[in-house]
C-alpha cells in the first residue's frame, strides 16, 4: 500500500468514525440519512462499476460480469433510496440482510486465508462476527426503528475503526534481487 492509499484509508475511517457520532447525537432525524448512504453507496459502485467495464472490462475475458455487478449495485442502489414511505420494521429487515450476507462474506474470506496459510485471518474473521451479531441486533429490536440508528452508527464506528486500523498494518515489501 502506497503513501497516498494509506493516508486516504485513514482518512475515510476518521470521516466515517464523525458521520457515526454526528449520526447517534441526531438519532431522531437519521433514520432517512441511513437510507441516503446505503443508496448513494450502492449506487456509486455501481456507476464505477459500469465505468470500469465501459472504459477497459468489455475488452477482456469475463469483463461482462463488471457490467452485471454495476447494474445490480445500481439497482440495490435505487430501491435503498426509495424505501423512504416503507415502514421501519422494512428497513430493519433489510438492513439485517445486509449485514448478514456481508458478515457471512467476510466470515469465508477468513476461512479462505486461514485454510492458505496466512495469519492475517483475524481482523477479517472479527469484522464478519460483528457484522452477523448486527444482523441479529437487527432483527431482535425490529420493531423500534431508533434502534436502527444505533446499529448503523455502531457498524459505521466498526468499519471506521478497522479503516484506520488497517491504514496503519504493515504490508510485506518485495525486493526483486537479481
Amino acid at each position: 500500500m502506497t503513501k497516498f492509499q494509506r493516508l486516504k484509508r485513514i482518512l475515510f475511517g476518521i470521516l466515517m468514525i464523525l458521520v457515526a457520532g454526528v449520526m447517534v447525537e441526531f438519532a431522531n432525524d437519521a433514520y432517512m440519512v441511513i437510507l441516503v448512504f446505503i443508496g448513494w453507496g450502492f449506487m456509486v459502485s455501481g456507476i464505477g462499476s459500469m465505468f470500469y467495464y465501459f472504459t477497459m472490462a468489455r475488452f477482456m475475458v469475463g469483463g461482462r460480469r463488471a457490467l452485471y455487478i454495476g447494474v445490480i449495485l445500481m439497482d440495490f442502489g435505487i430501491i435503498t433510496m426509495s424505501l423512504s414511505d416503507v415502514p421501519g420494521m422494512y428497513v430493519l429487515l433489510y438492513l439485517a440482510i445486509l449485514h448478514a450476507f456481508a458478515g457471512v462474506i467476510e466470515i469465508l474470506r477468513a476461512r479462505e486465508t486461514m485454510k492458505n496459510g496466512s495469519k492475517h485471518f483475524k481482523l477479517k474473521l472479527s469484522h464478519g462476527i460483528i457484522d452477523v451479531l448486527l444482523a441479529i441486533c437487527c432483527i431482535v429490536f425490529i420493531k423500534n426503528t431508533k434502534i436502527a440508528v444505533f446499529i448503523y452508527s455502531f457498524g459505521l464506528l466498526y468499519s471506521g475503526i478497522m479503516y484506520v486500523i488497517s491504514g496503519f498494518r504493515r504490508t510485506a515489501m518485495l525486493q526483486y534481487i537479481p
